[in-house]
């Protein structure tokens, strides 16, 4: 389960692909030549239940995936009115190599829709560190009628990051959302958007920046 779920990986190569294409800022660095292991503190959510979520670390350890296969929210037609929002918070432990500290660069997000005339269905995601009151939040609004895979991407500039404090260890909180309107048009019929497939898992990528921490 995913709970106890403890992967690593080596870390081999820079990060470019997940921050914006400009020069490189002062701070920025390679990711450092040690290992990063993230563990599944806690989940929680009715887009989560027990055993339907799973984290892996990338080789490179520039990004982590997190695999949904129960994550659903629908309304409209003959629905459980509870139905509309399903949400999962993940709580994870990080451990990254002395003397470095990263944030989130940007994550993608896939799944499946199929909106109804007039239904609406929303994407939403928060990032925060244990005890912090810095947290980033990005949403993505999808318009009936839509029958088709769905994609979003959060990214945030380099000055805009949420960096974890160095030298202290605090978990690192996701939170996402999928929130389904049947509207007006067409409410006896069902509109639902996932983050998992028919034909296999979803999963979502969260890509990590780097940098160095002051020397104490």
């Amino acid at each position: 389960m995913a709970g106890g779920l403890l992967l690593s990986g080596a870390i081999a190569a820079l990060l470019g692909t997940a921050l914006p294409a400009q020069p490189p800022s002062p701070g920025f660095v390679d990711p450092p030549p040690d290992k990063i292991v993230i563990k599944v503190a806690t989940v929680n959510g009715s887009g989560c239940p027990q055993g339907t979520t799973a984290v892996a670390v990338s080789e490179d350890n520039t990004a982590f995936t997190v695999t949904y296969s129960d994550y659903l929210a629908q309304a409209g037609g003959g629905s459980d009115p509870t139905a509309f929002r399903k949400n999962c918070q993940l709580n994870l432990i990080v451990h990254v190599p002395q003397g470095f500290t990263y944030a989130i660069a940007s994550a993608d997000y896939r799944g499946f829709a199929a909106l109804q005339p007039g239904a609406t269905g929303t994407q939403r995601a928060s990032y925060y560190f244990q005890g912090s009151p810095s947290t980033a939040s990005r949403s993505h609004p999808f318009n009936g009628p839509y029958n088709d895979n769905w994609q979003a991407t959060d990214t945030t500039d380099w000055a805009q990051l949420v960096w974890a404090p160095c030298g202290v260890q605090r978990n690192f909180n996701i939170n996402t959302e999928l929130r389904v309107n049947a509207g007006t048009q067409a409410p006896d019929k069902v509109s639902f958007m996932t983050m998992d497939s028919t034909d296999g898992d979803i999963s979502t990528v969260y890509h990590l920046a780097w940098k160095e921490c002051p020397e104490s």
